[in-house]
C-alpha cells in the first residue's frame, strides 16, 4: 500500500529500505483517489520504533493510506525528544474535530496501574467516547486494548504470576471472519505482558467475538463487529528484536525475567531469534484496512451519523 507520511520522519527512511511504498504530497495528490484517514494514538515510550512497526503494516494492500501521528496532551513523553513530537505528531485536542477511518490505539507500559491512576486516563476516556462518533473503524493493542474493553464493556484485567513473554501458539477460532481472512489454522503471535483479560468475562453474546486464543496465554484477538472494533492484546506488531530488546534490557538492568518462551533458537539467549508471526502481521492489518475501505462512508462527514 502507498502510505502517506512525513517526509522527514525517521520510519520513512526505514520503510523505503524495506521497499515499502511511500508517496509523497505530489504523487498521492495525482492519484485522485480518497486516502483512508489512519490516525495512530501512540502511548508507548519508544515512538519512533512504533511509528515504524504500524507504518510497515499499513503499507502492506494496494490503497493509498495517509497516517496521522497523534499524542495525548495530557502526559508528556520522557523517552521521545521534544523536537520529535513537535515536528510529527499532534494532540488529540487538535485532531478531535476531524473524522478518520480507522484509529490504532497502541499499548503502554503502565498495565499493571489501575486504569484510573494512569495520568492520562480522563482524556483516553475522552478518547475513546470520541471514536464512537469521529472513527469508523478501531484497533486497539495490549493495554490500550485492554483498557477500551474495560470502558466500553466492563471486561476487566488481571495480574499475572510471571509475565507473559515469548513466542505462542495461537488457534483460528473464526475462520470466516473477515479480519481472519487467509489465517492458518494455527499460527504463532509475540506476546510480552503482565496482565491478561479471561474468557469467561467476555459476553459472546454481548456482541464480542473471540478470534484468536492460545493454551498458554489466552484470549489474543476479539472482534466487535457492530462497532467495527478489534481489541489485540498481544503484540503481532512486533519487529524480530522486540522481544530481545525487551529481555536484554531486563537483564542490564537487574530485573528478574524468563527467558522469552519458542523465541530463541534452542532457548539460547546468544542465538538469533526466528521471526515465525511477520506474515500473519501484515495479514491481518492488510485485512483491517481491507474491511475498513469496503465499509468507510465515501464521504468522511457521514461517519458517526
Amino acid at each position: 500500500m502507498p502510505i502517506r507520511i512525513p517526509d522527514a520522519l525517521p520510519a520513512r527512511e526505514v520503510l523505503e529500505r524495506e521497499g515499502v511504498v511511500v508517496m509523497d504530497e505530489s504523487t498521492a495528490t495525482r492519484q485522485d483517489v480518497r486516502p483512508l484517514q489512519i490516525g495512530l494514538l501512540n502511548l508507548m515510550p519508544d515512538k519512533l520504533t512504533t511509528e515504524t512497526q504500524l507504518a510497515r503494516l499499513l503499507g502492506s494492500t494496494p490503497l493509498q493510506v495517509e497516517l496521522t501521528l497523534v499524542r495525548v496532551g495530557s502526559h508528556t513523553a520522557k523517552n521521545t525528544a521534544e523536537d520529535h513530537l513537535i515536528s510529527f505528531y499532534r494532540t488529540w485536542e487538535e485532531v478531535r474535530d476531524q473524522k478518520f477511518d480507522g484509529f490504532i490505539i497502541t499499548g503502554a507500559p503502565i498495565e499493571t496501574l489501575e486504569f484510573e491512576d494512569v495520568n492520562y486516563w480522563p482524556e483516553l476516556t475522552q478518547i475513546l467516547d470520541w471514536t464512537e462518533t469521529n472513527v469508523h473503524s478501531t484497533f486497539t493493542i495490549c493495554w490500550g486494548a485492554m483498557a477500551a474493553i474495560w470502558h466500553f464493556h466492563g471486561v476487566p484485567k488481571y495480574t499475572l504470576d510471571h509475565k507473559a513473554f515469548g513466542v505462542y501458539r495461537h488457534r483460528n477460532l473464526q475462520p470466516t471472519s473477515p479480519y481472519l481472512s487467509g489465517f492458518s489454522d494455527d499460527f504463532s503471535v509475540s506476546v510480552s505482558r503482565w496482565t491478561e483479560v479471561r474468557r469467561d468475562d467476555i459476553d459472546e453474546d454481548g456482541g464480542l467475538e473471540i478470534l484468536m486464543e492460545a493454551d498458554e496465554t489466552g484470549v489474543c484477538l476479539i472482534a466487535e463487529p457492530e462497532r467495527n472494533r478489534l481489541y489485540i492484546f498481544n503484540h503481532i506488531e512486533y519487529d524480530s528484536t522486540s522481544l530481545a530488546d525487551e529481555y536484554f534490557r531486563d537483564v542490564n538492568a537487574g530485573k528478574p525475567i524468563r527467558v522469552p518462551h519458542g523465541y530463541f533458537p534452542d532457548d539460547d539467549p546468544t542465538k538469533t531469534p526466528t521471526n515465525r508471526w511477520r506474515s500473519h502481521a501484515f495479514l491481518l492489518f492488510s485485512n483491517w484496512i481491507n474491511q475498513v475501505y469496503q465499509t468507510s462512508p465515501f464521504d468522511r462527514d457521514d461517519i458517526g451519523e
